[in-house]
């Protein structure tokens, strides 16, 4: 028994500019680790992988998601600024509300799929 379809939420600007779940799922990692390498294994990608990506959301807006602090004595790091925490917000709000509509419009037709996937 499987249940509600997944939806899986991109975003396309009218600059090509594009938000979806691998730079949301990234700006969550860096929260929770405080560092893009950290972030970057977290997910499963390397460095320069998850510092483009990055560098894109910062380039995306004209104001930075993230910001990053240099090494030294205590090390460096990376955190979301008051930007990323709403970017990362207002997406994660659209991706939930989608879902739900989602599953309303899918209610009636996703049993169907299972009676027809058991046949």
């Amino acid at each position: 028994m499987s249940g509600p379809p997944i939806i899986r939420l991109k975003i396309a600007f009218d600059d090509n500019a594009r938000l979806g779940p691998g730079k949301m799922d990234l700006l969550e990692a860096v929260k929770r680790a405080g560092s893009i390498s950290a972030a970057g294994r977290e997910l499963g990608m390397s460095y320069r992988r998850a510092w483009l990506l990055l560098d894109a959301v910062n380039t995306m807006f004209g104001q930075p998601a993230i910001e990053t602090s240099a090494g030294g004595s205590h090390g460096g790091g990376a955190r979301l600024t008051a930007f990323g925490e709403k970017l990362l917000a207002a997406y994660r709000s659209v991706e939930a509300e989608t879902a739900r509509l989602a599953e309303q419009a899918f209610a009636d037709l996703v049993p169907l799929r299972k009676a027809q996937a058991r046949a």
